[in-house]
C-alpha cells in the first residue's frame, strides 16, 4: 500500500506541476499498484479527481477568478456527458473501457508535445456557444466512460473557444472537473450496485489528501522549473503507460 500512497503523491505533483495531466496517471495507479478491478477502479479515480479539483478550486474562487457563464456552457453539458459515459459504461467490458483509456493518454501524451505556448499565453477569439457545448459534452463522455478529469482538454478550449486568458481558464476547468466527476460519480454507484462491487471510501480520501498534498508542493517549486520539458517529459511517460495497458489487455 506504500506504493499507492507514493502514487498518490506523484498524482498531485503532476497536477501541481503542469497544471492538469495528474489525473490520468490515477486509474493505472488503482488498478496496477492498488489493485482494484477496472471499473471499481474508474469510479474511484471519479470520486479522486473530483475532490483534488475541489481542493484546487478553492483558491481561485476566493480570488474570483473563475468565469461562471463558461462553467454553466461547458459544465452542465459536460455533467449530462459524465453521466451518460457512465451509463454506457454498464455495457463495456473492463478491458475495453482500459484500451479506450490508453487511447486517452496517448492523445494527452501528444497534446504535451506540441509547442502550447501560444494555446496558453495568450487568449483566443470567442467562438459559438454551440460549439462550448459540444466540447463540453464530448469531454464529460470521456469522464464517465474512463474516469479522467480531461484538464488536458478543457484549458485549451476555454482559451481557444471561450477566450478566457489562462488565470482564468484554469480556475474555471477546475469547477467544470469537478462538476463532471460528481456526475460521473454518482451514476457509477449504480453501475457497480448491480456488480455487487463496493466503493472503497477510505481509498479515495487517503488518495485525494495526499494527491491535494502533492498538488500544492507540484505548485512551489513548479516556478523553478522549465514548463516545456516537464510537460514533454510527462509526455514521453503517457507513452510508455498507454503502451504497458495495451500489453496488459490485449
Amino acid at each position: 500500500m506504500l506504493a499507492a500512497w507514493a502514487g498518490a503523491l506523484l498524482v498531485g505533483l503532476s497536477l501541481g506541476l503542469l497544471g492538469s495531466g495528474g489525473s490520468i496517471l490515477t486509474v493505472p495507479m488503482l488498478v496496477y499498484i492498488v489493485g482494484e478491478p477496472e471499473k471499481l477502479a474508474i469510479a474511484e479515480s471519479l470520486g479522486i479527481v473530483g475532490l483534488i479539483s475541489i481542493a484546487g478550486f478553492i483558491p481561485y474562487s476566493i480570488k474570483k477568478q473563475v468565469q461562471w457563464r463558461s462553467v454553466l456552457f461547458f459544465g452542465i453539458p459536460g455533467m449530462a456527458g459524465a453521466y451518460g459515459g457512465a451509463f454506457l459504461s454498464h455495457y463495456l467490458s473492463g478491458t475495453f473501457q482500459l484500451l479506450i483509456f490508453a487511447v486517452v493518454m496517448l492523445a494527452a501524451s501528444v497534446m504535451m508535445f506540441r509547442n502550447n505556448n501560444t494555446i496558453i499565453d495568450e487568449p483566443g477569439k470567442t467562438h459559438d456557444w454551440w460549439k462550448v457545448v459540444l466540447e463540453g459534452l464530448g469531454v464529460g463522455i470521456l469522464t464517465g466512460l474512463v474516469g479522467v478529469g480531461g484538464g488536458f482538454m478543457i484549458v485549451p478550449a476555454l482559451v481557444l473557444l471561450v477566450g478566457l486568458p489562462m488565470h482564468l481558464a484554469v480556475g474555471t476547468s477546475l469547477a467544470i472537473i469537478t462538476l463532471n466527476s460528481v456526475s460521473g460519480f454518482f451514476k457509477y454507484m449504480d453501475v457497480l450496485k448491480s456488480l455487487d462491487l463496493r466503493i472503497n471510501w477510505h481509498l479515495i480520501i487517503i488518495f485525494a489528501l495526499l494527491g491535494a498534498v502533492g498538488s500544492f508542493v507540484g505548485r512551489t517549486i513548479g516556478t523553478r522549473l522549465s514548463q516545456e520539458k516537464l510537460r514533454k517529459g510527462f509526455a514521453v511517460f503517457l507513452v510508455f503507460m498507454a503502451a504497458y495497458i495495451i500489453f496488459m489487455n490485449v
